[in-house]
């Protein structure tokens, strides 16, 4: 993660250099190439994967086509206030705006132009979102949105080359000039006149993730492990702005020991958690991300996930939760004494909690219920928390040009993604749901075009 002086020669010159292979730079390289400039992409996995194939491949986007054909009214006002009022306005207005505002455009570009089949989830409402506005492929499952996008890239020839982590990054006067990658075969180097860093961000680099949020240095790393924090040391090393590097995504509901995602739809339809004692500790209506902290407070860093058969059926949508439930995750009972045995619950303290939490008004918690009461057949699973991803990283103009400490842009730098600062405020209780793939899809767009037209004017 070095930078250093412009080589005299590059091994190889292109127009357009994208680092990483996830939803963020594969989407930028078809932004690129319907604005007629051909981009390179570099993968340090064999195969594009990164953080987009753990996710559940969601994204949130107001005013698309699909939302107006199911006759919800959304707007990117709309959405935009949602993303300020999760974060306490902590955000950059500009870019909360930017992305809000081209998130509904970029869903209809990707289903018109590329025949990408998404869909909307209607049947639960995520924390925070005052609309229904999650748009996912049909396997509602990250593995597939990469999958797809993978090879749309390949339909549209752009060239992606894996196995291949740049190390070094070149400049010459202030600006990006090109990388050293290194690979099977060796270093070489690359130059460009415009670079996207779309590499993600730094939960897989432990030191970081101490220094930076230590609340959640403990917790089950959920993320790709090649998130090393390059972006961020690199913008450091040019003399760019990095912001709210405290800033993640943290998930309650992992179930453990098996690692494997629970949605959190057990949740917002009437799920509860509870800890060890059989209680409940907190107002699971605030998010998933702030669940991490909470769960990893309690006894051993574990809580119980209780909902029943109704709540059931709607997660099953998620593959994530079918993996779970065929490895033995899930524990069902009809009777909640029978549940508490098979999950190592006092019984009593179930029970009770259970009966409790059907008031009709804010419990002690803060948290109302609506919905119908728990019945049976009643399931469990244990979990853990986990970190998913980091959500601070370099500053960039609504454009994904990075910003320098005196406020100026780059002209041949931008980051999206993981790699740029995300619309999450400062800690994890920013986070609304999809906010990763907000970054990634639609900044990823947004910086693919702005480089296509800055690496078109230098022809």
């Amino acid at each position: 993660m070095h930078v250093e002086p412009s080589p005299r020669r590059f091994d190889l010159e292109v127009p357009l250099l994208i680092v990483g292979a996830g939803a963020c730079g594969m989407t930028a390289a078809l932004a690129a190439h319907d604005a007629g400039q051909s981009a390179l992409v570099i993968e340090a996995d064999p195969v594009p994967s990164g953080s987009t194939a753990l996710s559940a491949g969601l994204i949130p986007a107001a005013g698309t086509k699909i939302q107006n054909a199911a006759g919800i009214d959304d707007d990117a006002s709309l959405f935009a206030a949602d993303i300020q009022a999760k974060a306490k306005g902590e955000n950059p207005q500009a870019l909360v705006d930017v992305l809000a505002r081209e998130s509904g455009p970029t869903i209809d570009w990707l289903v018109a132009r590329f025949d990408l089949p998404f869909s909307l989830v209607t049947d639960f409402d995520y924390p925070g979102h005052s609309r229904r506005r999650m748009h996912g492929l049909p396997s509602r499952a990250g593995r597939e949105l990469v999958d797809a996008l993978r090879a749309t890239c390949e339909q549209a020839g752009i060239d992606i080359i894996c196995n291949r982590r740049a190390t070094t990054l070149f400049q010459s006067d202030g600006e990006v000039t090109g990388l050293r990658v290194e690979g099977p075969d060796g270093a070489e180097t690359i130059g460009c006149k415009a670079l996207i860093l779309a590499c993600n961000g730094f939960g897989g680099n432990r030191d970081m993730v101490a220094h930076h949020m230590p609340d959640i240095r403990d917790a089950v790393w959920f993320g790709h492990d090649g998130n090393r924090g390059e972006a961020v040391a690199w913008g450091d090393a040019l003399g760019a702005q990095s912001l709210h590097l405290g800033a993640y995504q943290g998930h309650g509901n992992v179930a453990h020991p098996h690692g494997i995602l629970i949605t959190w739809a057990t949740i917002t339809e009437g799920g509860i958690q509870v800890n060890r004692d059989g209680h409940r500790f907190w107002d699971e209506s605030q998010g998933y991300s702030e669940a991490a902290r909470y769960v990893m407070r309690q006894p051993g860093g574990v809580a119980w996930t209780i909902f029943d058969a109704r709540i059931a059926e709607v997660a099953r949508q998620f593959q994530d939760f079918k993996d779970a439930e065929a490895a033995g995750a899930l524990k069902t009972a009809m009777r909640l004494p029978e549940l508490a045995q098979k999950l190592g619950l006092p019984a009593d303290a179930l029970s009770d909690t259970i009966a409790r939490i059907y008031s009709g008004a804010p419990d002690v918690f803060g948290r109302q219920f609506n919905g119908p009461a728990l019945a049976p057949p009643f399931y469990g699973v244990q979990v853990t928390g986990a970190l998913f991803h980091t959500q601070g990283g370099l500053n960039v103009a609504p454009n994904g040009q990075v910003l320098r400490r005196d406020g100026a842009a780059f002209e041949t730098l931008f980051a999206a993604g993981g790699a740029a600062v995300g619309v999450s405020g400062a800690a994890d209780s920013g986070y609304l749901s999809g906010n990763g793939l907000l970054s990634a899809v639609v900044l990823g767009r947004i910086a693919g075009q702005a480089a296509a037209a800055q690496t078109s004017t230098g022809d």
